[in-house]
């Protein structure tokens, strides 16, 4: 993971895993390589001058090769608004999506949008923004009864919305205001309470699958990173996904990617319609490079490493 040749890896291993500060020497040379080589790099080559991926005027279609979702993969790789290239896209999306009733979309608010946007404006630089903040508070409005959300009309929760979540981790509980520290608090328990993976009589076959990208989609490794960023990796309630993590463990000490959404495999309950263009980093069932960055591990071990010895 410390190797050179994917620097998003080796930063967020530094930074996540080893703790080091973010004005290390190590942890900067690492940034700043970022945008110069591997999977980030690769993905600013095809950038157009403008910002946008594919056509300027559908930078949400057609799923998942464009704009939007190439988008968020660079901020989850460690980009911000320091490099041009993801400036450009930060400002574009901005422009198009922030709606007047506070979240984001593309006519009206939306859910995952909203939390997947807001997610990773933060991470770019973008957390004091007005469209942000308001989005912020657009997700705890959006908050079901029972502390979940839903993408669509639903007066209960899904373990599927887990964005507003995670753009609350991306935030920092330091910068949370008093409704979002009771935002998070309801959600958290919502997914604690349902051990990660509790939903239905059945057992959902791809939330027990690992993937990179997420774009919307849940998995128990998706759960598992959101709740540790928020504080919660001493939860005993966290124990089952653990456990499905030990058992995916390769013997060389790696985990496998195991599918690319839309993951369509035994036990996925839905069609895709119209068909989509997988985008990944990795081959679907092939070890990970980096010990499960490309799966969706995004360094959430830092707060559970030790029970995973």
């Amino acid at each position: 993971m410390l190797e050179g040749d994917q620097p998003a890896v080796r930063y967020h291993a530094l930074v996540d895993l080893m703790d080091f500060a973010p004005e290390d020497p190590a942890v900067e040379e690492a940034r700043a390589a970022i945008p110069l080589r591997g999977w980030a790099a690769e993905i600013l080559r095809t950038q157009k001058p403008d910002g946008y991926w594919g056509a300027p005027d559908a930078p949400y279609y057609p799923k998942y090769d464009n704009t939007t979702w190439k988008w968020i993969v660079l901020g989850d790789l460690g980009l911000t608004a320091k490099v041009s290239g993801m400036r450009k896209t930060c400002e574009l999306l901005l422009e198009r999506n922030a709606m007047p009733e506070g979240g984001f979309g593309r006519k009206v608010s939306h859910f995952c949008l909203t939390g997947n946007f807001s997610r990773i404006l933060i991470r770019a630089g973008y957390r004091d923004d007005r469209r942000v903040r308001s989005a912020l508070d657009w997700l705890v409005d959006e908050q079901k009864a029972d502390g979940g959300w839903h993408c669509f009309d639903s007066e209960k929760g899904t373990l599927d919305c887990w964005e507003a979540l995670a753009a609350f981790g991306a935030l920092g509980r330091e910068r949370l205001t008093r409704s979002m520290k009771r935002s998070v608090e309801r959600g958290s328990e919502f997914y604690l309470e349902r051990r990660l993976h509790k939903e239905g009589s059945r057992k959902y076959a791809p939330w027990f699958r690992f993937h990179y990208p997420t774009h919307y989609y849940y998995d128990i490794l998706v759960g598992l990173d959101v709740l540790t960023a928020l504080g919660y990796g001493d939860d005993r309630r966290l124990e089952y996904g653990l456990k499905v993590l030990r058992e995916k463990r390769q013997p060389d000490g790696r985990w496998h990617l195991d599918a690319v959404h839309p993951d369509l495999g035994p036990g996925a309950k839905y069609s895709v319609n119209p068909p989509v263009t997988p985008f990944a980093l990795e081959e679907a069932g092939q070890p990970s490079g980096q010990r499960g960055y490309a799966a969706g591990f995004r360094m959430w071990m830092a707060k559970v490493r030790i029970r995973l010895t």
